[in-house]
Formats: C-alpha cells, structure tokens, sequence
C-alpha cells in the first residue's frame, strides 16, 4: 500500500508521467492563485504597451482571471520543457553579415510539439481520475507566468520572463486545467535580488522599469509582431537580429543551472544558427514557405521577414551586401522595399 493519500498517489503519477512525456517539470495551483494579474495587466494595457498586440485587450477578463476562463476548473497542472542552446547566442550579434534568429525559433514549433504531449498527459490523467480537461500552450488568454510562478516553476524575473533555479529561463510552458481537485504547490519566491544584468543589456531600454515590459521597444515584439515599418529610431537598435531577441535571457546568471535540451527538435538547425543574411534576402514566398516549414517563423509570413533582414543588412556595415539591398528596393511589398531604401542609405554611409 502507498504511504500516499490518494490525491498525492496520484499527483507523484502525474510527475513521473510528465517526465515520460518529456516534461522537465510539473506543479500545481488553483487557478484563482493569481489574484495579482488583473492590476498588473490593466497598467500594461492603460500605457499602450502592448502596441498592435489588440488581442490582448481582447477577453481581457479571462486574462486577468483564469477562474473565469472556464469556471468548473478546479486545478491547473503548469509545466515546463527546457529549450536551453548548447551556444551563446550572444555570439552571433557580432558576426554583422550573419542573421541572428531567436534560440526557440531555430528548429521546430514548439507549440505543436508541446501541445500533443499535453494532449497526451491529459488522456492519462482522465484515464486514471477521470474529470474533464483542457490544454493550453499560448493558445488562449491563460496568463501562464503568473501561474507558473503560482505553481513554483520558477519566479517572474525583472525581465518579465519566468526563471527557474533548475532550469535557468530557457523552458516553454504549457497548461493543463482539470476539474479535478489535485495537491497544489507552494509559490516560488522571487530570487532576482539587486541583479539587473537583463535591464542593462537591452539594445533599446525597453523595460520601464523592473518587472514592466513596453512591447513596443522590444525586439521580439517588433521582429515578429509589429506590423508595417519599425520606427526609424530603432531601427539601428536591431542590430542583425532579423527574428526575436535573447539578449535579456542570456545573461541571467540563473542559466549556470541550465543545461542543453534534451529534446533534438529543439537543437539549432545548421542553417539557421547562423544564416547569412544575403541568402535570406533572397527567399520569395514560395522559398521562404518552404524554407521555414514546420517553423514557428512561417507565421509572420515572408514580407515580414524580408523586412527585417533588410534592417539588418542597413546595421550589417558590409557593402558587399548593397546590390543585395538594391534588389529589395524594387520590393512589391511597400515595406519592404521602404526598408531595402534606408538599409542602401544606411550602407552609403560606410
């Protein structure tokens, strides 16, 4: 016979479960554990700084309240899937002619593989308790971080982003909520202390202040979100970075805990650990589709794309990359033949 209860029988099966899933992480709080959000989100949302991210003001309640997302769930199962690179992908920001494209975007969508592993866990979990169940991995307005951090996965560091004392901040989360009652976890506390290594080292100041986020100075936010032409003074704040920004992640000194991922899938593809910028300028649609298959940068689309490589190549200083940027100018796309014209005014310069 156990030593557990029941319910904690059950909740260390789902532990060993999850790992068999290839979860590097599992833990539990009510979804009514975040009572903090609904303040924190209004003031992100009354200054503007989700920028055109509208869907964010969109079911807004159930963001802030995860209890009224579906009101008959009585846990939330919060996990955690390391994606830590085995490089510093601070490296590639020097090598100008090359594209850097953020650590998570280097291989496979990690919200398909996630998802069906969830899928998975939840099949189990009714199989074994029964109850009803849904999944979540960025697919709805689930504040995830918050929960996370409810859950103790890890904390919300000054960067916004969740870290782990086991696994650094290079980890996806996924959620499972079920109307079953399960043993829940202790909150993690904040370990960030005076640190503000992740502050200091954003190209274009975009934290307010520790633990805000203006999305509209963020490099991420801009590379993937942002729609139309990137202001002109940030514009040289991009540097090469043609697809999402680690910069804040890399130097957390919690990451001397993190370890490579085991997942392969998440393993940089060759060509796009370091891609060299006049290849990619290249792509039409049909390339740049075939191209990125399978990649979470198929979803902004190629003209998107192409509009940040262009900046990158006005940031790169190589003139040999200006026939290159000549050729874009000729862009049917406006935006990018308006980026291709100030990458060619900027390499003039040189």
């Amino acid at each position: 016979m156990s030593p557990l209860g029941p319910d904690q029988a059950l909740k260390a099966a789902l532990r060993v479960k999850a790992k068999q899933e290839g979860f590097d992480d599992l833990r539990i709080c009510r979804p009514s554990d975040v009572p903090e959000v609904p303040e924190r989100l209004n003031h992100f949302l009354d200054n503007n700084y989700q920028g055109q991210m509208s869907w964010l003001k969109e079911r807004n309640e159930w963001r802030g309240d995860p209890s009224r997302l579906w009101p008959d769930a009585k846990s939330v199962i919060m996990l955690a899937q390391n994606y830590g690179p085995n490089h510093d992908p601070l490296q590639n920001l020097k090598r100008k002619e090359k594209a850097s494209i953020s650590v998570y975007a280097q291989n496979k969508d990690y919200h398909d593989i996630i998802k069906k592993r969830l899928k998975s866990l939840a099949r189990w979990l009714i199989a074994e308790a029964g109850g009803e169940v849904k999944v979540f991995v960025d697919t709805a307005p689930v504040p995830e971080k918050p929960l996370a951090q409810a859950a103790g996965l890890g904390w919300q560091g000054k960067h916004t982003n969740l870290v782990s004392r086991e696994l650094g901040n290079w980890f996806f989360l996924g959620s499972v909520f079920t109307t079953l009652s399960l043993p829940v976890d202790p909150p993690e506390p904040d370990h960030c202390g005076s640190c503000s290594a992740c502050l200091s080292v954003c190209p274009t100041e975009a934290f307010p202040r520790p633990y805000q986020l203006d999305a509209r100075k963020c490099i991420s936010y801009l590379t993937i979100e942002h729609k139309g032409p990137i202001p002109l003074d940030l514009r040289q704040k991009l540097g090469n970075r043609i697809y999402g920004c680690d910069d804040c992640l890399a130097v957390c000194p919690w990451n001397k805990f993190a370890q490579t991922a085991k997942e392969t899938r998440y393993h940089a593809r060759a060509d796009l650990l370091s891609p060299d910028l006049a290849a990619l300028a290249i792509l039409d649609d049909a390339a740049f589709r075939a191209k990125f298959s399978g990649s979470p940068i198929k979803r902004i689309g190629r003209d998107r794309f192409i509009r940040n490589v262009a900046y990158a190549i006005g940031n790169s200083g190589q003139k040999a990359l200006l026939p290159v940027a000549k050729t874009l100018t000729k862009d049917n796309d406006s935006t990018v033949a308006e980026a291709a014209i100030w990458a060619c005014s900027q390499l003039s310069r040189h």
